[in-house]
């Protein structure tokens, strides 16, 4: 079961260095790739918006 990424999303970019495997992608609303995700959740760990839960 992978992350998602909600439309809480600030794009502030703090989700992107904590991904281990890169699954994160920038926008206008970041993005989380469920093929890649390891369900980690060190994502969601660094959320200050807490906009990323497991799916």
């Amino acid at each position: 079961m992978a992350y998602i990424i909600t439309d809480d999303c600030t794009a502030c970019g703090s989700c992107i260095d904590e991904c281990p495997v890169e699954a994160i992608a920038e926008g206008d609303i970041y993005t989380i790739d469920p093929e890649v995700c390891t369900d980690c959740g060190a994502c969601a760990d660094v959320c200050p918006v807490e906009a990323i839960h497991p799916e």
